[in-house]
């Protein structure tokens, strides 16, 4: 890629992409907001922001650091892809509007509000069985079937085979990072499934009153092309899968860390509807997204080039001290607004309603039920070049 350099451009010479870093990536925060706005990672030929202003300002400026060129850290354009682009989040306007503007009908609040009662009994279910374990893996048994089972059926895909899509989404996600010894493995354990999960995308396979035929509609009524409709569906299905099991097992362990917390949310039960933006600001499931500048752009004194990568920091933008009191306390009454946990601007996550109703009803159920919840063991991270959250998250709960 070789970034164009300029004289006093500051440089951090590690790797966000290897192993150290991901165990301790907020350790490293400080370290990189120190660089300034924009600093290179000559590692990869790459520049990186870690500061809140200038990552979220470059996620507003669409025009400048476009997403057309790819999410990762491959340009797209240039270099030869293992997978197409995605037409939702890899996409400028005018394209980006055709997509996004079918998928905003299909997602929207009316959309939703119909659905939240089954997923409130599908959520008060679970949390039952759950209580009367006592103790239980907040990912195995919670942040992972939870999600499998309502947005698989609200897009209307079978029940058989929908855990093809743990091992898709793992690589989908890996695959913004370099092809690394991470993502060379994801990639192995995906191949056997990428074939099951394209066929429950397909027209004849998903249900008539799902997300999914709602796409297809579209194409019915000329809004889209036809094989935009698959496409999509598996957007929803993938983009919006591990980003929210990581969301509601960091949000079970935040609380077991921070039990004041989990008291201010059953005594304030209207913060259900809002608590959920503080634990994707205070985790971050995604840390990181690239843009590709469409210009030379001079950003503190600083120049970048045309075509050249950025990584943006997102975890490290919602812990900058500059922009956020105390970034480091997970506190459901702080006010969140403009976090970029959920990205910002014309690509902000199309999902973000369904993931907050997600949350809203597990923890809605969780707060009439359980008073407390503790770690039952050790947390075990699992690895990924994009999203960071929990492999196995062992908790016991104290009854209400």
């Amino acid at each position: 890629m070789g970034a164009e350099v300029s004289i006093d451009a500051p440089a951090w010479s590690g790797d966000p992409f290897a192993d150290d870093f991901f165990y301790n990536a907020f350790d490293y925060f400080p370290e990189l907001r120190a660089l300034g706005p924009v600093f290179r990672l000559p590692q990869y030929g790459i520049w990186g922001m870690a500061q809140y202003a200038s990552v979220k300002s470059t996620l507003t400026d669409w025009e400048t650091f476009i997403s057309s060129a790819g999410a990762g850290i491959q340009d797209l354009r240039k270099e030869k892809a293992w997978r197409p682009p995605s037409i939702l989040l890899e996409t400028d306007p005018p394209l980006h509007d055709v997509t996004r503007g079918a998928m905003n009908k299909v997602l929207s609040i009316g959309e939703l509000r119909a659905r939240k009662e089954a997923f409130q009994a599908e959520a008060d279910r679970m949390v039952d069985a759950l209580v009367e374990k006592g103790t239980f893996d907040a990912v195995g048994d919670l942040a992972i079937p939870f999600p499998l089972k309502v947005m698989g059926d609200a897009v209307g895909v079978p029940p058989e085979g929908r855990e093809c899509l743990l091992p898709f989404s793992n690589m989908l996600f890996n695959s913004f990072g370099p092809p690394n010894e991470v993502f060379l493995k994801s990639i192995e354990e995906s191949n056997a499934v990428v074939a099951e999960l394209f066929r429950q995308c397909s027209r004849d396979v998903l249900t008539d009153d799902g997300f999914g035929a709602a796409l297809y509609a579209a194409v019915d009524r000329g809004e889209i092309p036809e094989d935009y409709a698959p496409a999509l569906v598996r957007s929803i299905l993938s983009a919006g899968f591990d980003t929210t099991v990581n969301g509601l097992s960091a949000a079970v362990y935040a609380f077991a860390q921070y039990p004041e917390q989990w008291q201010i949310l059953r005594e304030e039960p209207k913060r259900l509807r809002t608590f959920f933006d503080e634990v994707i600001r205070w985790a971050s499931p995604v840390q990181t997204f690239f843009r590709t500048t469409a210009r030379e752009v001079e950003i503190d004194g600083v120049r970048i080039g045309k075509d050249e990568k950025v990584l943006l920091f997102l975890a490290a933008a919602n812990h900058d001290p500059d922009h956020w009191d105390s970034p480091e306390v997970f506190d459901i009454t702080r006010k969140t607004v403009g976090h970029v946990g959920f990205g910002h601007g014309i690509h902000v996550c199309v999902g973000q309603m369904v993931a907050r109703m997600e949350a809203e009803v597990v923890f809605g159920a969780l707060c009439r039920r359980i008073a407390g919840f503790e770690l039952a063991g050790t947390p075990v991270y699992k690895r990924n070049n994009t999203l960071r959250g929990f492999e196995h998250l062992p908790v016991r709960v104290r009854l209400a």
